[in-house]
């Protein structure tokens, strides 16, 4: 982050009232009692999320580097990115013109997001009325929610939506358009377990045949920072009456909380999803737990992002994960944040001779648009965009697929 804006990292802390990353990743891990951060009203929350976006997207300065900080001024489209000067602006529109209309909704939604923290978000589902294979996509998901326009009303006109509005410094958007990002985060909220599901249909498990169990590996405090355990829920009304389906949220990086429970080491509850995490990686967690039997085998194996196609120390990190993946033959879906990562995710796939089954985008990716805090004149891009799956060790045949995939590529 600092490598694109200096000193950006620091301001970031200061807003937590944190001095160093050391005591973030302590807060994280539960050994730090959580700061105070002095907040007495709406607006100075608000305003302090909005302070870490202030810097000239230009020049990178941030308002303590200039001889002004008023001089810092937003874009009047997006409403998302500032100028130090008119030069700046000037000078750096020819880029950001092609992300501006972009940029704008993601703004919007990054303040509509506070409505998953008020319980405004998601709002109550019903059990599909359709069957898993009928429904492709979130306009299938959407047509399926009964009163749809009523639960948008109640969280359109509800006392939270009022107050982020009155508080966020921001004009508030057209009616359409806040209805629309609305609908983008709860496509965000929903789009991990509809995923989990997605892979399920896709690996013919049946969670009513008998109770299932999901690993979810390279859990980090992206999954589990705030997570209820009610927060996956949506896998039971996408299949109802199942036999009881639980989710195990594993990584060195899984925070505490209510899902700091120890995986079933028997059946759990029949209709129901159970949430239980294990802070550690998972080739520790497969031989402390799984093999001794304290832990059950998983149906399927899910990623979501979890960047091994940029690790650094792929070797001493994902690389045992994936061997044990491949050779245990357990049925795995990655999700990754867009083409290029999907590209290079499955050439080291490839060349761990791990079978590919299939990839593509994920008919469950987040509709919400995510922007590179440090460098928004980049595309934005969707959470869990595209899928891989895998299953064990390839054979000749999934070889010259890949090989293919690379001509092609």
């Amino acid at each position: 982050m600092d490598s694109n804006v200096p000193g950006l990292s620091q301001v970031i802390l200061r807003k937590l009232n944190m001095r160093n990353y050391e005591e973030y990743r302590a807060a994280l891990d539960g050994n730090k009692a959580t700061p105070d951060f002095g907040i007495r009203t709406y607006f100075e929350m608000f305003q302090k999320m909005e302070d870490t976006f202030k810097f000239c997207v230009e020049c990178k300065k941030l308002p303590e580097n200039l001889s002004d900080p008023r001089s810092l001024r937003r874009c009047k489209r997006c409403q998302n990115v500032y100028y130090c000067s008119s030069e700046c602006q000037r000078a750096n529109w020819p880029i950001h013109k092609k992300f501006c209309k972009k940029l704008q909704l993601a703004a919007t939604d990054r303040l509509v997001e506070w409505l998953v923290f008020t319980g405004d978000i998601p709002f109550p589902t019903e059990h599909w009325e359709k069957p898993v294979t009928e429904v492709t996509g979130w306009n299938d998901w959407f047509s399926m929610q009964d009163s749809l326009q009523e639960k948008l009303d109640n969280i359109m006109t509800g006392r939270y939506m009022n107050i982020l509005w009155a508080n966020a410094g921001k004009p508030r958007p057209e009616e359409k358009d806040l209805l629309e990002s609305v609908k983008r985060l709860m496509s965000d909220f929903l789009s991990r377990p509809l995923t989990i599901g997605f892979g399920l249909k896709a690996f013919n498990v049946d969670p009513y045949a008998g109770p299932i169990t999901v690993h979810v590996v390279g859990a980090s405090h992206i999954e589990t920072l705030n997570t209820r355990v009610t927060d996956y829920d949506e896998l039971a009304q996408m299949f109802p009456g199942n036999q009881g389906i639980e989710v195990v949220m594993v990584g060195p990086e899984v925070v505490d909380g209510p899902l700091m429970r120890p995986p079933l080491a028997a059946f759990g509850p029949r209709g129901r999803v159970y949430l239980s995490s294990y802070r550690g990686l998972y080739h520790v967690f497969w031989e402390t737990l799984v093999e001794s039997k304290q832990a059950a085998r998983p149906n399927l194996v899910v990623g979501f992002h979890p960047g091994f196609h940029a690790s650094q120390g792929l070797t001493e990190g994902w690389l045992p994960t994936l061997l044990l993946l491949r050779d245990y033959n357990l049925p795995t879906i990655f999700t990754v944040y867009n083409e290029q990562e999907l590209k290079y995710s499955l050439q080291i796939l490839a060349e761990l001779e791990a079978c590919i089954l299939s990839h593509g985008p994920n008919p469950f990716a987040s509709l919400k648009l995510d922007q590179v805090q440090s460098d928004p004149n980049k595309p934005p891009v969707h959470s869990n965009a595209y899928q891989i799956q895998f299953l064990g060790l390839a054979g000749v045949e999934q070889d010259e697929d890949m090989q293919d995939l690379d001509e092609e590529a």
